[in-house]
């Protein structure tokens, strides 16, 4: 083959790349976005994904299975039948959540605990009655919480004691956003953006081919929720985002403010001036369970954690010594923080 003939060919098949490269952008470009909402684990669902036709049977029915695994809502639940201590057989979604929650509770010293619920349901009850509950009956409680009364054996979960309730409302939300990103991957979808009560999972771009931008809601008294200033707004494209902090329901002493958040080790609410804990990861559960945990350790411990998991980043709003609202957040997440 003569040197001219091959420059011909070579120029022949470049122009074949490029025009072929363009025609697939093209394509990708005319494929519409589509937008599903709905309500699962007590809140709602917004998912936004580029594909030809809306796929919200498909994801409500991968979102069913969840709840069946894991809502305390849904009566015929796997955790609603073993709260009841029913014989029951756990599925591969619920060991998931399990294992990775007993991981969690293991490496945060117990700040995350999948049996607290009573004590949450106890103080929150108190709270809005305007009086706390008496030393007698937390201590009453606390024999029923802890993540070491409860274990898994095979595809059984067993108790120490059979009041001993679970409640994965912590870690449920983000499981379940991790669930619908990984129906949209077998699908071979590259953009979207899954969201279930706060908690995000993005990939690729979005409708505006920019990457998935998110926003941290700054701490309000803002009891109606009709305030949705933003602290900070947050690059999080093939990431995962959870953010744990109920900000609207502040307690003051001392002159300072405090989230109404329970330790499960004291059974009693922290009084960490952190308010908001936002946490990115490679999976929703993970940074669920996290941001979670953050709100119960304040910022010492988080950090703590934090060096022992550079795979992690966190954005913390806390009260400063004056009371005002100030910000830490992970150096690794610096670069995402959007100007």
């Amino acid at each position: 083959m003569d040197k001219k003939r091959k420059n011909y060919l070579q120029l022949a098949f470049l122009t074949f790349l490029i025009v072929g490269t363009i025609l697939i952008i093209k394509h990708q470009r005319s494929i519409p976005y589509q937008h599903d909402t709905g309500f699962v684990f007590g809140t709602v669902y917004h998912i936004t994904y580029q594909h030809e036709k809306s796929l919200k049977d498909e994801i409500e029915k991968e979102l069913k299975k969840v709840d069946n695994s894991l809502s305390t809502f849904n009566q015929q639940s796997v955790i609603s039948k073993i709260n009841r201590n029913e014989n029951v057989q756990i599925n591969d979604m619920f060991t998931d959540v399990f294992d990775l929650a007993q991981q969690i509770s293991k490496e945060t010293n117990g700040a995350f605990d999948i049996t607290v619920a009573p004590l949450v349901n106890a103080w929150g009850f108190g709270f809005k009655q305007g009086s706390e509950p008496t030393n007698l009956v937390i201590d009453s409680i606390m024999h029923v919480v802890g993540y070491e009364k409860v274990k898994r054996i095979g595809n059984t979960i067993r108790k120490t004691d059979q009041r001993v309730m679970l409640d994965c409302s912590a870690i449920a939300k983000g499981y379940g956003s991790d669930a619908v990103a990984r129906l949209l991957n077998r699908k071979d979808i590259k953009n979207y953006m899954v969201e279930i009560g706060g908690e995000i999972v993005t990939c690729g771009i979005n409708e505006k081919r920019l990457p998935w931008r998110i926003g941290v809601t700054k701490p309000t008294d803002d009891s109606l929720n009709v305030n949705n200033e933003y602290q900070a707004v947050l690059n999080v494209t093939n990431k995962s985002m959870a953010t744990s902090g109920n900000y609207r329901n502040f307690y003051y002493k001392g002159g300072k403010k405090y989230a109404h958040t329970i330790n499960p080790k004291t059974g009693r609410p922290v009084q960490h001036s952190i308010l908001s804990a936002t946490v990115l990861a490679d999976n929703c559960a993970t940074a669920d369970a996290y941001a979670t945990s953050f709100m119960v350790m304040g910022i010492d411990g988080a950090k703590q954690v934090l060096d022992q998991h550079p795979e992690l980043m966190a954005y913390l709003i806390y009260t400063d010594e004056n009371g005002e609202y100030a910000v830490w957040y992970s150096p690794s997440l610096k670069d995402k923080i959007c100007p």
